[in-house]
């Protein structure tokens, strides 16, 4: 396989990666916002605990897809194979 290729791939799944961690960081911090806000989210999430629970359920998705994002990142750059494995 030429080098260029090899290249070519590594940036793409890095980028790919650094979407990843930022669709993880927007889902957390939609999670906070749903859990923490007192004026917009709180009277709905109170009302109803099936919300609260989905606020939650979305920062831990969020969090997690962050760190999967960050791992990836780390994978790309360092053609760490059991990075990009995780």
């Amino acid at each position: 396989v030429p080098m260029g290729v090899l290249t070519c791939m590594k940036y793409l799944m890095f980028i790919f990666n650094v979407l990843v961690f930022a669709g993880g960081t927007c889902l957390a911090g939609m999670g906070v916002w749903v859990a923490v806000d007192p004026a917009g989210f709180q009277d709905i999430v109170a009302a109803r605990a099936v919300l609260s629970a989905g606020a939650w359920l979305l920062l831990a998705v969020g969090i997690a897809l962050s760190l999967l994002g960050f791992l990836g990142c780390c994978g790309a750059l360092r053609r760490s194979r059991p990075l990009l494995l995780l």
